[in-house]
């Protein structure tokens, strides 16, 4: 590390007054003490409300302060929200501590973002030495989907007399392959057991699949690490790559994948400016592909091992949830120990409450939520989280016939509507008139367009050099020449190079929003969505960054699907567990702490399954402040089981709060009993001397 003059390298020692101990230890290293230090890696074990972000913040700060360069920081985030923010944190560190230096004033972090995202950045600049075309266009999911299911058609998969796994399930295989570095075999045996029997069908599919996206010159999302690690699989290009950047920081490590793992090692081979920051108590994700084991394994990959931290202060919780949480955590078959501890002393432990069933679960936090509004606590400070979407149905219900309203985490995603969908293939495929899946939807959009319409259009646009497609000419029915007319004008306009950004873009938002009471019967709702998009796209400096940012990380949910009541300026919080990760309330009440639904059931057939459950609660218990309640029914009523019908099934308490754990917990029932059903002694007494009588009936 370059050192600057003392006076610059003093003025980081006021922010560093804010950190405890462990967090200025972290914050430190490799600039202070043993110069071997200097050339080792970092790995900070941050756990729960231990001020994760706070403290890699000040690092990246310090690290500048230091003298390191700017532009050389490569700082890794799982959303380009959390870098954003990232970056605002460092910039007020950097700002109090300049001490009108100009070069920290200055300080800005331009390597800052998603795994995947600078993969595109990167992935565009290397492009000529790789073989592959810069121009490429970026599929999200349902894209993606889409091309597969196209040449699912196209092999003849879509025909078999046997059911063939449906479009989803094949990009689904696909994804778990390209993301865990697994063979098909064992993905399909571990994940997809159902489908094993087309496993040499499934590789035929996906050879088809790259060859498809090859030749319309697309990537998918799992493609930007992909391609990415094959790039560093040239000794030359990782050593390269490796040294434009000195420092390498990556948050949520506990939420890599492999080849995410693969990356940094093939970029840092000897963990030389490394730092990677996460909590393996809070690896929630392995449905996309991510591994508790990097950060398990993370010290053992270098020599000497990478030194590592250990943050237990914990500034959320009070000591009773946090006791709670650690005695759960601590029957993990493997982690990195810790133990946190907060100086937020309370009396009030965690509830564990039992209710008769799913219904009474629902009255109970009603009754809770309302009692504690009474108090003077917002709706927005309480929030009921479930390990399932359709766990808070029953609620839900009881939620809106009681007035109270509610926002519900998870609900349709911004991408995932229909009408967002088409501006977005206007775009992609004017940028890239080979892109099939987006031009086929957008050809589709102006009236009297049918299918066999845009086959044809897409086949004529393919086979034509480029540039000498001239969409104007191409064979329409007669009734929608005037609109194809004018369609194609707009697509000439947005594709030419010379097009002003995002001008080209708003205008085919006004075109669209034209179409949209034709094609919507909630055309109205829609319409704020598209006037959303066209002020997001005028944040970005090019289409080409718009369209891989957006796709890589795309707003969380649409106007008229979700978010905020618009007439409350209050409402309660509804979330799935892994939506909640990375928040807080003052309370929490988790839904059906019975096993079944936490650990799942789905998860019961193997020990990393129900390990993984096993910190599912840990988060869900680790996001409450103050209060935290556990609700416990003791049946359930299903409806439709396949040979059973419907039914009331009964659950135990999750096998994750063990008899030997009741002592963090306080437990009590709801609704409580009537005094004069409740007895004394000798009423408890009778209830003994039956219960022995009834026994005794059967020896």
């Amino acid at each position: 590390m370059r050192v600057l003059p003392d006076a610059v390298v003093a003025a980081p020692a006021a922010p560093l007054q804010s950190l405890n101990d462990a967090q200025r230890e972290a914050v430190l290293f490799g600039s202070v003490g043993d110069a071997a230090d200097a050339h080792r890696p970092l790995l900070v074990i941050a756990g729960a409300g231990s001020g994760k972000t706070h403290t890699l913040a000040h690092r990246v700060a310090h690290l500048l302060a230091c003298g390191a360069d700017a532009q050389r920081i490569l700082l890794l985030t799982f959303s380009r929200r959390a870098a954003d923010e990232m970056t605002r944190r460092v910039k007020r560190i950097v700002a109090r501590a300049a001490g009108g230096h100009p070069r920290l004033a200055a300080a800005s972090l331009p390597w800052s973002g998603t795994f995947h995202g600078v993969g595109a950045r990167l992935l565009r600049e290397y492009a000529g030495r790789i073989g592959l075309d810069p121009a490429f266009t970026l599929h999200d999911r349902e894209d993606s989907a889409d091309l597969m299911n196209l040449v699912r058609h196209e092999l003849g998969f879509s025909g078999k007399a046997k059911r063939f796994p449906l479009k989803a399930t094949c990009l689904a295989i696909y994804s778990a392959v390209v993301n865990t570095r697994a063979a098909p075999g064992q993905v399909l045996q571990a994940s997809f057991p159902w489908c094993a029997e087309w496993e040499a069908d499934l590789k035929r599919l996906f050879l088809g699949y790259v060859e498809a996206k090859q030749a319309q010159r697309v990537l998918d999302y799992d493609d930007l690490l992909l391609y990415w690690a094959r790039m560093l699989d040239d000794a030359d290009l990782a050593r390269e790559i490796g040294a434009r950047f000195s420092h390498v920081l990556v948050d949520e490590y506990q939420d890599t994948n492999r080849l995410q793992a693969a990356i940094l090692l093939a970029m840092k081979p000897d963990g030389r400016g490394l730092t990677v920051v996460g909590d393996d108590a809070q690896a929630i994700y392995a449905f996309p592909g991510a591994t508790v084991r990097n950060i398990l394994d993370f010290p053992a990959h270098f020599d000497p091992p990478a030194r590592r931290v250990t943050l237990e202060r914990n500034y959320r919780s009070t000591q009773p949830i946090l006791d709670a949480a650690n005695a759960v955590i601590a029957l993990a078959a493997e982690r990195h120990g810790k133990n946190l501890w907060t100086e937020r002393p309370s009396s009030q432990k965690p509830r564990l409450v039992a209710v008769q069933d799913d219904a009474n679960q629902a009255d109970y936090v009603v009754e809770q939520v309302l009692a504690r509004r009474e108090q003077g606590l917002k709706l927005k400070c309480q929030a009921v989280l479930f390990r399932a979407s359709h766990h808070s149905a029953r609620l839900e219900v009881e939620l809106t016939r009681r007035n109270i309203p509610f926002v519900k985490f998870g609900g349709l995603k911004f991408l995932e509507t229909a009408h967002v969908k088409d501006v977005l293939a206007l775009a992609r495929w004017a940028q890239n008139p080979r892109d099939r899946v987006s031009g086929f939807r957008a050809i589709q959009l102006p009236a009297g367009i049918g299918p066999r319409t845009a086959g044809r259009v897409l086949d004529n646009v393919c086979a034509a050099p480029p540039g000498c497609a001239l969409l104007a000419e191409q064979p329409v029915p007669e009734g929608a020449r005037t609109e194809w007319l004018e369609f194609a004008a707009l697509l000439e306009t947005m594709g030419a190079q010379a097009s002003p950004w995002p001008a080209a873009f708003e205008q085919a938002c006004r075109w669209y929003e034209a179409q949209m009471e034709r094609l919507f019967e909630d055309a109205a709702l829609r319409t704020a969505d598209i006037q959303q998009l066209a002020r997001i796209a005028a944040t970005y400096p090019s289409r080409e960054r718009f369209l891989t940012e957006l796709t890589l990380d795309p707003p969380e949910a649409t106007s008229d699907q979700a978010g905020p009541p618009l007439l409350d300026e209050d409402y309660l919080i509804l979330s799935t567990i892994h939506s909640a990760k990375g928040r807080e309330w003052t309370t929490v009440t988790l839904l059906n702490a019975v096993d079944g639904c936490i650990p799942s059931d789905m998860a019961a057939g193997s020990a990393a399954g129900i390990e993984e459950e096993r910190r599912l609660l840990y988060v869900a218990m680790t996001r409450a402040r103050d209060v935290l309640d556990l609700i416990v029914p003791q049946r359930f009523y299903v409806s439709q089981q396949p040979g059973l019908g419907d039914r009331h099934v009964y659950a135990g308490r999750s096998r994750f709060i063990p008899n030997a754990l009741l002592a963090h917990f306080e437990q009590c029932s709801w609704p409580a009993p009537e005094p004069h059903l409740q007895g004394g002694p000798d009423s408890r007494q009778k209830v003994i001397d039956l219960a022995a009588r009834m026994r005794a009936m059967w020896r």
